[in-house]
Formats: structure tokens, C-alpha cells, sequence
């Protein structure tokens, strides 16, 4: 099971390899600048966080490339949730009040990403920006300041979390990355 991690960014990209890597996935942490080529043959991707600031246009390397031929799961994190929002038609703002630190998510439907999962956990936040609109995808899970914490596409197997699963203050994290490996074996 091949789960590459595209690096972003993020000071916790390691973390999500090495979660990745303890729950059996083949893992490795990738440039965001990999040839498609090199990921061809993934069973799923993450896309990583990071200081991008999607809203104003910042690049992100191939992802759009491998969001548009990659048929495998994508879950992004983040900055990575924002940049799949924005890449299929989505809006992302500045958030009115950013999240940094713990925050209680609401899951608001079911989905194979919170299987197994209570309706009310506490996660980690750490965003400036927040998607707002999200064309195209469901609405997961939210927090009291901002609605786009969680979503899937309605159509492809794309995934997105602003919070960060792979953070130890996020209750349930390492079970939302398994959640995740399940649904890159389908």
C-alpha cells in the first residue's frame, strides 16, 4: 500500500509518515515539485500542510497535476484541504477568526474518513485561512468558528481536514489516518 506524503510546508509532515508508515502503509515524503510520474502508482496520497496561502493564488507544485490524473484517494491537510477546495471551483478567505490550538469538531455526517468516531472530539487547529465555499463536496465536520473543517468530494475520492490529524492533541488522529488507509484499499 503505497501513501506518499506531498510536503508543503508543514513542521508536521514527519508526523504523518511515521503514522502512515506504524499503521503498514509504504510511506515517504515527497516534494510538492515530484514528477506525476514518480507517484503514478500510489494508492493514495497526502497532501501536507504548510505557510501557502491559497486564498492569494500561492502555488503548490504538481498538486493540481495529481489531483487531475490521479484516480487513487487524496486527503489533504490543511493547507492541503484549501488547495483541493480552491482547484475544484471552491472559495478560501481569510479566516474570520483563525484557530490556533485545540478546538471541538462536530462531525456533521458520517463518512468513511470518521468511522468509528464520536459525533464531538477535540482536534488541532492551526489556520489564518479557511475555505468557505466548497462546490462539488460534503460537509464533514465543523467547529463553532469555522464550517469547512472536514469534507469529501461528492464525486472522486478526494478528502480534505483543516485541522491536523497527525498532531498528539488531536483526539483520534492516528484512527483517521487508518480510516484513510481503509479507504485507499477499496
Amino acid at each position: 500500500m503505497k501513501i506518499p506524503v506531498v510536503q508543503n510546508g508543514s513542521q508536521w509532515e514527519h508526523r504523518i509518515w511515521r503514522v502512515l508508515r506504524d499503521l503498514g502503509a509504504e510511506s515517504r515524503l515527497v516534494p510538492n515539485a515530484t514528477p506525476f510520474s514518480e507517484l503514478a502508482d500510489s494508492d493514495g496520497i497526502v497532501l501536507s500542510g504548510g505557510a501557502l496561502r491559497i486564498g492569494e493564488g500561492a502555488p503548490a507544485g504538481n498538486c493540481a497535476e495529481y489531483l487531475d490524473r490521479l484516480e487513487c484517494p487524496i486527503l489533504g491537510i490543511c493547507a492541503g484541504q484549501q488547495f483541493i477546495a480552491a482547484h475544484y471551483g471552491g472559495l478560501v478567505k481569510p479566516a474570520k477568526v483563525p484557530e490556533f490550538g485545540r478546538v471541538d469538531l462536530i462531525v456533521r455526517e458520517p463518512d468513511g474518513l470518521f468511522d468509528g468516531l464520536p459525533e464531538r472530539f477535540t482536534v488541532w487547529a492551526s489556520h489564518n485561512d479557511e475555505v468557505v465555499e466548497a462546490k462539488g463536496f460534503r460537509l464533514l465536520a465543523s467547529s463553532k468558528d469555522c464550517e469547512w473543517h472536514a469534507f469529501r468530494h461528492e464525486r472522486l475520492p478526494r478528502y480534505g481536514t483543516l485541522f491536523h490529524p497527525e498532531v498528539q492533541h488531536t483526539e483520534h488522529g492516528e484512527k483517521i489516518y487508518g480510516n484513510f488507509v481503509k479507504l485507499c484499499k477499496q
